[in-house]
């Protein structure tokens, strides 16, 4: 059944990565995820220790290349396995773990322009944090997008600067705004992650979060939801009882409620997560990735609804969201 959504051609509600790329480009197109082999500034001291707590030991690059090899082979390798399903596609290459902005600029730029030369790479896509990104660097990903699909990736989790500082993300919201704004007034394409179901926050929260980022109309979004992985901090926290997994039901609900916030103009890159299997404590339900999504294809037909049917403009977007949550929302204090 044809959706009546706008930006869709299948029964898809929202404005899926995978309609976007297929009329941007006139093909498939899929990411091939890199390990340039960058640290994060809440690993290596100079904002924190031990990472964010969630964060796996690949920095949340369970899927990138090895870092020991050169781009060149982790590319070859990786596009490799795609391959084989998609025979005819072309690649965005995508640096994906750890803080791809967080070296020096000689070096960001060496490996980006690596990549871009090799073949039927048609983007690139750069998942980093706000914090990291120097003016220099910010002026060269500018006139990097006017040469390729360039996408950057900024890792927030949640507006809330008290949820920040459980899960060690060492910077706060107002940072995160800073280098956001910083990039967009240079007209760079820019995805935001959101984690729901990150300790303390409630339902109320985490729609606070994404119709915040809503406000600041995006490019991109990607909605996940929290995995408990072995041997990370979390893992600990929730061995201890300190906080529950959403269960599907909930993560569904809370899902449909986010994407009404959005902007139908806004791509979905991302409406749940792929938690390595052997790694995995939970949510076990995240396993089954295509039932994940078809319960929430089922409630937003269910609801008769779709992204952007509650979006606010910034003009009429009011901080109403901090009289459902426990603080004011994106403030130091």
């Amino acid at each position: 059944m044809k959706s009546p959504f706008l930006f869709s051609d299948d029964n898809k509600r929202y404005h899926t990565w995978n309609y976007h790329l297929r009329h941007q480009f006139g093909c498939k197109v899929f990411k091939v995820s890199l390990n340039a082999g960058f640290t994060c500034p809440n690993i290596d001291g100079s904002k924190g220790l031990g990472g964010c707590t969630y964060c796996s030991s690949s920095g949340s690059g369970d899927y990138a290349g090895n870092p020991a090899l050169p781009l060149s082979r982790q590319f070859e390798t990786v596009r490799d396995q795609l391959l084989r399903k998609w025979p005819q596609a072309k690649y965005i290459a995508y640096f994906q773990a750890h803080t791809n902005t967080y070296a020096p600029f000689p070096v960001l730029r060496r490996c980006f322009e690596e990549v871009l030369s090799f073949p039927d790479v048609v983007g690139l896509s750069i998942a980093t944090r706000a914090d990291c990104i120097s003016r220099e660097t910010a002026d060269y990903l500018a006139e990097l997008s006017k040469r390729t699909y360039l996408i950057v990736e900024l890792g927030l989790q949640s507006v809330f600067d008290s949820t920040g500082e459980r899960i060690n993300r060492c910077h706060t919201y107002r940072d995160f705004l800073n280098g956001y704004t910083m990039l967009q007034s240079r007209g760079i394409n820019l995805c935001v992650h959101l984690i729901n179901g990150l300790p303390g926050e409630t339902p109320d929260m985490m729609l606070c979060s994404a119709r915040t980022v809503a406000a600041l109309r995006p490019h991109a979004v990607k909605l996940h939801l929290l995995h408990v992985l072995k041997n990370t901090q979390i893992a600990k926290q929730y061995a201890d009882g300190d906080f529950s997994l959403l269960t599907l039901p909930e993560y569904v609900q809370i899902i449909c409620d986010q994407l009404e916030a959005f902007h139908p103009e806004t791509v979905i890159q991302r409406i749940t997560g792929d938690g390595a299997k052997d790694e995995l404590i939970g949510p076990l339900w995240s396993l089954k990735k295509f039932v994940v999504m078809n319960e929430i294809d089922k409630e937003l037909l269910r609801r008769d609804s779709m992204q952007g049917l509650k979006w606010e403009s910034p003009s009429t977007f009011q901080k109403g969201c901090q009289n459902q949550a426990t603080e004011p929302y994106g403030t130091d204090s």
